[in-house]
């Protein structure tokens, strides 16, 4: 089978493997579509923290059955799937307390061992998540991290449904985050972005208050669409210390703050503000199976529109294009999609 392989930051290259073969409680996976993220583009950098070379790239992905192991009951060939990239001890406290998203010994498929960037990958069977019979590839491939914005929410602990809800940050994860506010029943979703690009993607992603927050004063406009008692609840979805600040400077006293943005610098954050507010900064990592599910079952309702957000996609052979396309391209890229089909092996 065909695999890409980023042998050294800004070099992938293509080599032919055997197929893989799944063992018991094991499924192996024909891979469609492959979603390129932003942690992947540290590695393409050499500036992911963890991940060493070569790796094999590759944790947001769509696809079908090809075969399952003995003692695999329910799934088939044929049906489609997507996967959830954690490997886990199992035997850590937070394993066995069932938060493996924070496993002490975490690995990614694609950072800390090989990712999905090939025609066939073999998972175990848990962590399978079942799509519905039809649902796009492309939509499959996004399912990861719609669920990185469902797990955010839930971070907050409270209901969304008839909450007013601030996002700051209006790339992929911010439009998810927000859409996915929506979706679960928000009374009003405002997201906030220096980029006329991104702004105009969320507008047609249905977002219905959309603010630049370099042409009007944030503080404005906040008070404007949310009236005197501000946002139920803000989540930071940029990891740079100019939106951490606004984060803080704009919560109501008493509420949260949602830490979704992966900070590339240490942050510096006014405690003080914080302590006299009684805020609470809440972080959040990855995500869960019922996430998942829970992302699954918005897409499957309608309540999240993907189709803007998907701006470019290449085919398999030409994977090192999709990293130089966003690299050169910062302010034009959102989603970016490997092709499978029709380069067959």
């Amino acid at each position: 089978m065909r695999q890409a392989i980023m042998t050294r930051p800004g070099v992938i290259e293509h080599r032919e493997v055997p197929d893989p073969v799944a063992g018991p409680g094991e499924v192996l996976v024909r891979i469609r579509r492959i979603g390129v993220c932003g942690s992947d583009i540290h590695v393409w950098h050499g500036k992911h923290p963890y991940t060493s070379y070569p790796v094999v790239q590759g944790h947001e992905v769509s696809g079908e059955v090809a075969a399952v192991g003995e003692g695999v009951a329910d799934l088939k060939p044929g049906d489609r799937v997507t996967v959830r990239p954690q490997v886990t001890c199992g035997t850590c406290l937070a394993c066995r307390e069932g938060r493996y998203h924070i496993c002490d010994n975490l690995k990614v498929m694609g950072f800390q061992t090989t990712g999905m960037a090939s025609d066939f990958h073999v998972v175990p069977a848990d962590h399978i998540v079942r799509l519905p019979d039809g649902m796009p590839h492309d939509e499959g491939a996004l399912v990861e991290p719609l669920a990185v914005a469902c797990h955010a929410l839930g971070r907050s602990g409270m209901d969304i449904a008839g909450k007013k809800i601030l996002v700051l940050g209006g790339g992929p994860i911010g439009n998810l985050v927000a859409q996915a506010a929506m979706g679960m029943g928000a009374a009003l979703v405002a997201l906030t972005d220096l980029s006329a690009f991104r702004l105009d993607v969320a507008r047609r992603c249905g977002i219905p208050v959309c603010i630049d927050a370099g042409r009007e004063d944030l503080r404005e406009a906040v008070d404007r669409h949310f009236g005197p008692d501000g946002a139920d609840l803000i989540l930071e979805c940029v990891g740079v210390n100019a939106t951490m600040d606004q984060a803080v400077s704009l919560a109501r006293k008493g509420s949260d703050i949602i830490v979704v943005g992966v900070f590339g610098q240490k942050a510096t954050v006014d405690l003080g503000l914080v302590q006299d507010r009684e805020l609470r900064l809440i972080g959040t990592l990855m995500y869960r199976h019922k996430d998942y599910l829970r992302a699954v079952a918005l897409l499957d309702m309608g309540k999240v529109c993907l189709g803007p957000l998907v701006t470019h996609r290449f085919p398999f052979s030409r994977y090192e294009e999709a990293y130089r396309l966003i690299d050169a391209t910062r302010d034009g890229v959102m989603k970016v999609l490997i092709d499978m089909e029709g380069e067959e092996a």
